[in-house]
């Protein structure tokens, strides 16, 4: 560890950019296995087919869904809580897990939702961000990562009906708790079967920090040698409401409902005229529906990032 940030700080002194100032530190994430998170995926597959067919707000199959991640992450060692809310009648639900140890004052979270359309599953929208987060947290603990900073994860509930979990997650902090929170990534969407890869543009009106978020996840991608596109995700996902709250995000997405380019095929492989999810917010969303390379690429950019941010 030492050796790793005196090279860091070397970098530094000689001018090299942040993301590559961050590079050493990320050399110790670990490679994420594929095949766990595909695990994790089947698992919230069993609990839509036990539950009507759909893991949404208000509906069996997603408070099953945040009570398995949680049983997950309580074996793990985390710090888990239930957060409830009120929308459409209904109750919601977010899971929020925090890793022990470093720097209360200094926290890096990461996020996405775990609801569901009532169309179907939801397993690339968004029982990818969410498995894939799931294991990460769980290699943290596996692995024995010490970060100086503190480290949370959140499972937003009712996402697909208006953002409305981690809406009501950063509405209930005070001031002071939310000056504590200096990254939010937020991973939606990261196995599309038809994928791109996409960045979240920093420098799209985001606070101060985004774009160095934008630059590290940027940097993951490299280490890996597949190029990536900036996307303007706006106001799209749960990101949004820690953005309006002042605090730097990013994050990574592999496309929904949108077109693939013919330079998009010739970039990355794929169909060109047809959209990145054909499945998008539709019955077939299933575990069918996951491109594993585009799933394995993530989650290790994800690791690379966390690691990178949080060391």
């Amino acid at each position: 560890m030492r050796i790793l940030i005196a090279l860091a700080a070397a970098l530094m002194v000689t001018g090299t950019t942040a993301a590559q100032a961050a590079a050493p530190a990320a050399l110790a994430a670990p490679n994420i296995n594929v095949a766990n998170v595909q695990a994790h995926l089947n698992q919230f597959q069993s609990i839509a087919n036990a539950n009507g067919g759909n893991r949404a707000h208000g509906r069996p199959g997603y408070l099953a869904s945040v009570n398995w991640v949680k049983s997950k992450l309580d074996a793990a060692g985390f710090t888990t809580r239930v957060q409830s809310f009120t929308y459409g009648g209904a109750t919601g639900y977010n899971l929020i897990a925090d890793y022990p140890g470093g720097d209360a004052n200094n926290v890096v979270m990461l996020g996405g939702h775990l609801d569901s359309v009532t169309a179907g599953p939801g397993i690339n929208d968004n029982g990818t961000g969410s498995a894939t987060n799931l294991e990460v947290a769980l290699q943290m603990a596996a692995t024995g990562f010490k970060p100086t900073k503190h480290v949370r994860f959140g499972w937003w509930g009712a996402e697909e009906l208006g953002l409305r979990g981690s809406n009501a997650y950063v509405a209930s902090l005070t001031t002071a708790e939310k000056s504590k929170i200096k990254a939010y990534l937020n991973f939606d969407m990261t196995g599309s079967p038809n994928p791109g890869y996409f960045v979240y543009d920093g420098a799209d009106g985001q606070p101060a920090g985004s774009v160095e978020l934008q630059k590290r996840l940027e940097a993951g991608f490299a280490t890996l040698n597949v190029p990536t596109e900036l996307t303007r995700v706006g106001g799209r996902s749960d990101h949004a409401a820690f953005a309006r709250a002042g605090i730097a995000t990013g994050g990574t997405f592999t496309g929904a409902e949108q077109t693939k380019t013919a330079a998009q095929a010739r970039k990355w492989g794929g169909t060109a005229g047809q959209a990145f999810d054909r499945c998008y917010h539709r019955s077939c969303d299933t575990t069918s529906n996951i491109n594993t390379t585009a799933l394995d690429r993530n989650a290790d950019v994800i690791a690379y990032a966390l690691w990178a941010t949080a060391a």
